[in-house]
């Protein structure tokens, strides 16, 4: 069994997966450990699939496996997860670049403390801040609206009332210091096989988004902590293949799926809890924001 297992999800992003995998042979370089990559090509149409079959005849520790479709990220993580031999394993974007981490740190501290379910780093984004995804709250309807109006941004900054408005976000807590969260986000997503074997890995209904918070709600549904572990960083360019790709048609389905995951949370954790009139506002604001996107 290898200590950790690592899966990537590449759609068209030939240049930026090759920049991600050359960047995680280098740190393991740097910092050893009995590892394996595991990318899946989710039915690339431009020379992914070239490039990495090139990678993997040099790199014994890399596992290539070819999608002819798109399945989606889910489940295409899930067919990396059916290869994977590691006692840990982080889901990584292909547009996630890592240059200094230690996952011999990462690793020994869920070692030591079993009720760690998953772990982040501080994800950074191309401008320097904090990808606001990889560090939140669930999406309940309060910290849902606090958001979307503005109230969640309005109060960042004041104390006592951000932790009232920017549950969204946790924007009460301080970025450079360990602490437990809710959700974080699926372009760095360190997790427990057995865990993942238990819960049955990502789900499925979702197609593209959505699918690191489901994850996150199971793992802590069955009593394990989340924790944002800030000592180390991994910076990530975001959406190159989606919302802000250069396809019109995929950004249009990318954008589908965006707002289609929210109905789908919605409806699994939170439909049951308000009346149907309630249920149906929701979805409705749902609509109309991905019309105006």
């Amino acid at each position: 069994m290898k200590k950790l297992s690592i899966i990537i999800v590449s759609f068209n992003t030939q240049e930026i997966t090759s920049k991600c995998l050359k960047a995680l042979r280098k740190n393991f370089k740097k910092y050893p450990l009995d590892y394996e990559v595991i990318v899946v090509d989710n039915g690339s149409k431009d020379k992914s699939v070239e490039m990495l079959k090139n990678l993997e005849v040099g790199w014994p520790e890399l596992k290539v496996i070819v999608s002819k479709i798109n399945l989606g990220f889910g489940k295409g993580n899930n067919l990396g997860l059916k290869k994977a031999t590691g006692k840990y394993v982080l889901y990584l974007n292909s547009d996630a670049i890592i240059d200094d981490i230690d996952f011999n740190d990462l690793i020994n501290l869920m070692e030591t403390n079993g009720d760690i379910g998953a772990m982040t780093v501080k994800v950074v984004l191309s401008n320097g801040e904090i990808d606001p995804a990889s560090h939140r709250g669930f999406p309940t309807l309060w910290r849902s609206f606090n958001y979307f109006v503005g109230l969640e941004r309005f109060f960042y900054r004041v104390p006592f009332l951000n932790r009232i408005f920017g549950g969204y976000h946790l924007s009460h807590m301080n970025l450079n210091e360990v602490h437990e969260v809710e959700v974080v986000t699926g372009a760095f997503f360190l997790t427990r096989k057995n865990i993942l074997d238990k819960i049955g890995g990502f789900d499925e209904d979702y197609f593209a988004y959505g699918e690191d918070i489901e994850m996150a709600w199971s793992i802590k549904e069955i009593g394990y902590k989340i924790i944002y572990y800030p000592l180390w960083e991994v910076l990530h360019l975001k959406s190159v293949s989606g919302l802000k790709g250069k396809d019109k048609k995929i950004r249009k389905k990318t954008s589908f799926h965006f707002y289609d995951s929210m109905k789908i949370f919605y409806r699994k954790h939170y439909a049951t809890r308000y009346p149907k009139f309630i249920n149906e506002i929701v979805y409705f604001i749902i609509d109309i924001k991905a019309k105006l996107n």
